[in-house]
């Protein structure tokens, strides 16, 4: 490869994707002089992780070259579609750091156009109106290993054909009773050229023309049109969408619009622990076995952007696990590692007791309150501090203190010292217990010589535990998430089984924290570290003095990467 078919210098180093070389030999050959991209969702759904690939890829690859990206709504079927989903796309388009400019359109915006081609295939004597049942031609398309039979309507004569397209443009048959259908080849292997069906009676109104048309295009017939009439150069689909593109060329060889443009398939993305199929998100939706489009649990953007998930994350675990031709299965890990690495370089730390347990400290001076200095973030300098107050009464976690510690156990047990994060080495002098022989309070002593927890004598503390002050902690409620499925693939199924039966019954679990008072009202959205517990997001449902988190990942993976 010469250096001129280079692209810019900010293209990462080290992924020369085929999508790359595509475009840089495309650039060298001078067979397109500007890169144009487009992200054609149908809004019939939510944006998942699996179109966060796409986006990261086609408007990634536009920014890269100098290019542009367009935002196309694929809204060819009424009956599926609504602008909720449309509004909602742009929003998850946007926070992952895309912009499309003035480059916003739906295929609805060729309706015109496309119709007019379609009359043009009819006149080329290339499409007919077909009478079959989608039940009859079944048997007139036949297998791949045969070839089909022709419509008993195939041969009618471009004026018979001009003549019935317009009965069916004007309403005058009922959906299912007539199609257009492209005149292709009848015994190719490929099922897609078996005389595909381009046009049919859709007697049903449309988010964005009304009740203007009664016959929409289908998208195989569509798509190509679209991309040739907004000057599309790359048209990237997932790997689903390879044997479609003798048809997509078909229409573009047939048709010959002023531009050409070209379809390139890669491999899809697929999660363990996860479903990628918007029809079987949409059902966990609507039989209320999550809490909405935006649960945290869902793979979908929205979902993750309520659980934590950054943008700047979500676009390296893209770029990390590539582009190729060959379907495989990522391990979600990954991810919650990516999501892990950045969410440690940028989130802020707070200090929160999931399992509380009073410590006393019993030669700290009862009604003094210190506010003490925190580090807000070690990885980041420019974060500054926050002051945390400090008194006498304190809660630690429950599991950082046991009576009888193995010799391996560090944090507290009588006579032994621990550093308080941020405050004070204080040393256990013991513990009392509930009727039930449970420890209710740890009794300690500190030393005030440590402040900020160091040792000018120098004597070695080997552990350091996390607080909160009794009198100023605030109750927060906090959702602890996990993988919605239980089986690496939940799909795979037994004859006879249900996908759903791989739902994980604790991939919600709820508990009440108590946290610092400097978490009392923060946004939503608003992403801290928990030290020594985890990364965690502040929820919409958060009321002032009310917080709600969510658990985003664990502080540690799962397994090394």
């Amino acid at each position: 490869m010469s250096e001129t078919s280079m692209p810019p210098a900010e293209a990462p180093a080290g992924n020369r994707h085929f999508i790359r070389q595509i475009i840089d030999a495309d650039l060298a050959a001078g067979r397109v002089s500007k890169v144009v991209t487009r992200f054609p969702p149908e809004p019939n759904g939510y944006l998942h992780i699996g179109h966060a690939k796409a986006i990261c890829l086609d408007f990634g690859m536009a920014k890269e070259y100098g290019g542009e990206c367009h935002l196309r709504m694929d809204d060819t079927n009424p009956t599926r579609e609504d602008v909720e989903y449309v509004e909602a796309i742009q929003r998850d388009v946007r926070w992952l750091g895309f912009d499309w400019g003035e480059n916003y359109f739906h295929a609805s915006d060729y309706f015109d156009e496309i119709y007019a081609y379609a009359i043009r295939l009819i006149k080329l004597g290339k499409a007919y109106v077909c009478h079959l049942s989608a039940e009859e031609w079944k048997d007139y398309r036949g297998v791949p290993e045969k070839p089909g039979k022709p419509s008993p309507w195939r041969e009618r004569s471009v004026e018979e054909n001009l003549a019935e397209f317009e009965k069916m443009t004007r309403g005058e048959y009922d959906e299912g009773a007539a199609t257009l259908r492209a005149k292709v080849d009848m015994a190719s292997p490929n099922m897609h050229m078996r005389d595909p069906v381009i046009y049919r009676v859709r007697k049903t109104a449309h988010h964005n023309t009304g009740d203007k048309w009664l016959v929409y295009p289908m998208y195989d017939f569509a798509h190509p049109l679209e991309d040739a009439i907004e000057g599309v150069t790359h048209s990237i689909c997932t790997l689903e969408f390879e044997v479609h593109r003798p048809f997509y060329d078909w229409v573009i060889d047939t048709l010959k619009p002023a531009s050409r443009p070209h379809q390139y398939e890669f491999a899809r993305l697929n999660l363990t622990y996860t479903v990628m199929s918007k029809r079987r998100l949409l059902e966990l939706v609507q039989e209320k076995r999550v809490n909405g489009w935006d649960d945290p649990r869902m793979p979908t953007v929205c979902g993750l952007r309520r659980r934590g998930f950054t943008p700047e994350s979500i676009r390296n675990f893209c770029e990390i696990i590539g582009v190729t031709k060959y379907n495989s299965m990522t391990d979600v890990a990954l991810l919650e590692h990516v999501v892990r690495a950045d969410l440690n370089k940028t989130s802020p730390r707070a200090m929160a007791v999931m399992n509380p347990l009073k410590l006393v400290i019993e030669n700290y001076p009862e009604h003094l309150v210190e506010n003490l200095p925190a580090v807000n973030n070690p990885e980041d300098e420019a974060a500054g501090t926050r002051l945390v107050p400090f008194s006498r009464e304190l809660f630690i976690e429950r599991e950082d203190f046991m009576e009888d510690a193995p010799k391996k156990f560090f944090r507290l047990t009588p006579g032994r010292e621990v550093r308080l994060r941020w405050a004070y080495v204080v040393r256990c002098v013991g513990c009392e217990k509930d009727a039930d022989g449970n420890v209710s309070v740890v009794r300690c002593v500190y030393d005030p010589e440590t402040r900020g927890g160091n040792t000018p004598d120098g004597r070695k503390v080997k552990a350091t535990i996390h607080w909160v002050s009794a009198a100023h902690a605030v109750p927060a409620e906090v959702r602890l998430y996990d993988r919605l499925f239980v089986k690496e693939d939940p799909t795979d199924v037994p004859e006879g089984g249900d996908w759903r039966d791989n739902l994980n019954p604790d991939s919600l679990k709820t508990a009440t924290a108590l946290v610092e008072p400097s978490l009392a009202d923060v946004p939503a959205g608003a992403r801290f570290q928990f030290e020594r517990i985890g990364y965690f997001c502040a929820d919409p449902d958060s009321a002032p003095g009310a917080p709600v988190f969510n658990r985003t990942v664990t502080l540690k993976d799962s397994k090394k990467f």
